[in-house]
């Protein structure tokens, strides 16, 4: 394990928290709130600290890096930034809990959304902006943007692609251009970008410049954090129409628009996951929209809600509308249902991926064709690739450790005493970084009720969904630091 080299990559991770910091310290400085501005300062000034130590005692390390120090890197350094990240909401006595002021920064970071707070409006604007802020760091990846900012040197696209492929969402990660380096600027200017059109058609809403910023943040990061009590609620058709589309638009893998701007046209539109995801958007939106239209003034206002519902939880945002909760039953399965689909890889949306579900149901059918025909052979393909047997037993791996991960954290904090589907959709919700869940954590609800300890296991739940749980996993397990 190369110690030094994970330690300087830390050290560089924290000095950008650090910067990402300073927009929250000058608008609580242009708001007169300057206690909390030295909330802000104090936190800057020991994350800088703790970087500067940090970098002076890994100041001579080498390059070594293999996928087990990837792994390490990235759930060391999504660990690191929660813990910090957390000291603002915990010096300023908004949330006097640090567990509760941890939970509040990771759902940011992790993009999940689920909050603690049961008054959003009364936060003070600094602390509203760091919570929408950490949704578009962690929506690309933290990893990714320092990949994208800083040069590691020549010949480094082994290290760089151990860290993408440790960081990035899906059953795998590959180049959009030869170098990895250019792949991550590539990838955070098209975000970028996404985010920048957003916002302006926001503004174009009559929305309020601040109140467009961190919804615009939130929906790139496919995040959800709400800057009023009733998330989305209480804004014109025109806004909710704008966010449904580009929550979908962030659902989507980032490489396809990269083709779209090459002139790559018919390759993207021929995407079979893109396919898929459209698809079960439509469909759900279709059913939702039968189902709760006795509930609304008319069929349009129905296909309003069930679009933004539909797209806000396959895309693992989160936003909402109305109070889904109160939805039929059939509705909300549906929901439940999105809830562990989740969107496309290498997107910024969370849940189990429609790529991996494309997958696995083509693995059941080759299964079935072999069970019938036992000699026969047949070879996945997806968008006319064939997809390797390595890659089919790491998603293999993956569905096992996701439902035993899943099940044990259902168990974990069923000691609360809390409804069987208040514990289901609480652990969904994190583990697939969506945020709100049913019945006692819905859309309208908050996730307060909980024990600390229900709430520690949920926050194990938000880093090892986002990071899909593979890095974490190899931090907590010896063999990852015994010599080779």
């Amino acid at each position: 394990m190369n110690y030094k080299m994970v330690g300087k990559f830390l050290a560089e991770i924290l000095a950008l928290e650090a910067i990402f910091m300073l927009p929250s310290l000058v608008i609580s400085l242009c708001d007169k709130e300057y206690s909390l501005s030295f909330d802000f300062l104090i936190t800057i000034l020991i994350i800088v600290a703790f970087s500067g130590v940090l970098m002076f005692l890994c100041r001579k390390a080498k390059m070594g890096f293999y996928q087990r120090e990837g792994y390490v890197c990235a759930g060391a350094c999504w660990i690191m930034l929660s813990l910090f990240g957390a000291l603002p909401f915990f010096f300023s006595g908004r949330i006097p809990n640090y567990i509760d002021s941890l939970f509040e920064i990771v759902s940011g970071f992790t993009t999940t959304g689920a909050t603690i707070l049961n008054e959003v409006e009364s936060m003070p604007r600094a602390l509203l902006f760091w919570r929408s802020f950490s949704h578009w760091i962690g929506g690309m990846g933290v990893l990714v943007l320092l990949l994208a900012l800083v040069s590691m040197g020549k010949n480094n696209n082994g290290f760089t692609l151990h860290i993408l492929r440790a960081e990035s969402p899906g059953p795998d990660v590959s180049r959009i251009v030869p170098k990895m380096r250019q792949t991550a600027v590539i990838l955070y200017v098209i975000y970028l970008v996404l985010t920048l059109i957003n916002y302006i058609m926001l503004l174009l809403g009559d929305m309020d410049w601040f109140e467009a910023l961190c919804t615009a943040l939130g929906t790139a990061g496919t995040g959800g954090f709400g800057v009023k009590n009733d998330s989305l609620g209480s804004y014109s058709s025109y806004i909710i129409w704008v966010t449904t589309i580009f929550m979908m638009l962030f659902g989507i893998n980032f490489s396809l628009y990269h083709l779209i701007v090459t002139k790559k046209f018919k390759v993207a539109i021929k995407d079979q996951e893109l396919h898929v995801y459209l698809f079960i958007i439509l469909v759900a939106t279709t059913l939702i929209t039968f189902n709760i239209r006795g509930n609304y003034g008319g069929i349009l206002e129905a296909i309003k809600h069930a679009a933004f519902q539909v797209s806000s939880i396959v895309t693992s945002t989160g936003y909402c509308t109305v109070d889904f909760n109160l939805w039929p039953d059939f509705s909300r399965g549906i929901l439940l249902f999105l809830m562990i689909i989740g969107a496309c890889a290498g997107s910024t949306g969370g849940g189990f991926k429609v790529i991996r579900l494309i997958l696995l149901v083509k693995s059941a059918r080759r299964g079935l064709k072999q069970m019938l025909s036992p000699n026969r052979v047949e070879v996945i393909r997806v968008n006319g690739h064939q997809i390797s047997e390595k890659v089919m037993n790491t998603l293999n791996i993956y569905l096992t450790v996701y439902v035993l991960m899943m099940l044990v954290s259902i168990f974990l904090i069923s000691f609360d005493g809390n409804s069987i589907l208040t514990n289901v959709s609480a652990v969904m919700a994190c583990f697939n970084n969506i945020g709100p869940g049913f019945d006692m954590v819905g859309p309208l609800s908050n996730f307060s009720e909980f024990s600390l300890a229900s709430k520690a296991v949920l926050i194990f739940d938000m880093l090892a969904g986002r990071l899909e749980i593979m890095p974490i996993l190899a931090m907590c397990s010896i063999s990852t630091y015994r010599r080779r």
